[in-house]
């Protein structure tokens, strides 16, 4: 159920229900994709004209989070997500700064025998044993990315042992304010790769969808590498942004 509008508030009416709509949609009430209620029903919900109304439909549009189709509705908008790739930024770092919320589905951490390559980028000896963790991030309640995380094994008991909930905080934020490892800089690669069936499942999009790959080594700040991952992300949902000079 809604709150009532205060006609008391500083915010003008039409802003306090686009406050109330957005957190509907972020929380999931309103799932992507879904329609929303008449501005009739919305009028009736919040108490207040179908003008007021209309006025906060389109600051949500403008914001990207509701569109309209021609004689059917409107509907909430798939989440799409912008990352500044010039900073070394965990996800829920740099989304929650956007005003998105942020939740992670933890598939798995498992201690194994080190893969032969990612031993050589963490610079570990053959059968060294890494912690592997395998997360979903949802971004207001919609899969965006899929991670699957190494880590020498002693970060990895680390984390364990100060109980780092993962479902709710980066890899990147525990690493600094956990364990008090400060973090130096990454190495990326980027390439584009199609969905084969467990990405498809995993991130709710079709066999052969574009998929932006990321491979990222993260170094901390002697330099040492801490954290090999690969980073799978719907092109639907996710872009990097870059601004380069000449």
């Amino acid at each position: 159920m809604s709150e009532p509008t205060s006609k008391t508030s500083q915010l003008p009416l039409y802003e306090q229900v686009k406050g109330q709509l957005q957190q509907k949609i972020q929380s999931g009430e309103y799932p992507a994709l879904s329609q929303l209620p008449s501005e009739n029903e919305l009028s009736e919900l919040f108490s207040v004209s179908r003008i007021t109304i209309r006025q906060a439909l389109h600051k949500l549009s403008q914001d990207g989070l509701i569109f309209k189709v021609h004689g059917k509705g409107t509907f909430v908008s798939k989440p799409k997500a912008y990352q500044n790739i010039t900073q070394l930024q965990g996800f829920a770092e740099a989304m929650s700064s956007s005003g998105h919320h942020i939740l992670n589905e933890v598939l798995s951490i498992e201690f194994i025998e080190a893969p032969l390559k990612v031993a050589s980028k963490l610079k570990l000896a053959v059968r060294s044993q890494v912690a592997e963790i395998k997360r979903v991030r949802l971004l207001n309640n919609e899969p965006v990315s899929y991670e699957l995380t190494y880590l020498p094994a002693e970060i990895g008991l680390q984390l364990q042992n100060k109980q780092v909930d993962l479902r709710v905080s980066d890899i990147f934020t525990a690493i600094e304010q956990d364990l008090s490892i400060p973090l130096g800089y990454a190495d990326l690669n980027i390439d584009a790769i199609q969905a084969d069936d467990e990405l498809a499942q995993l991130l709710s999009v079709d066999i052969h969808t574009p998929i932006l790959r990321v491979e990222r080594l993260t170094h901390d700040a002697n330099e040492h590498p801490i954290d090999y991952e690969y980073l799978y992300f719907s092109g639907e949902s996710f872009q990097y942004q870059l601004r380069i000079f000449r």
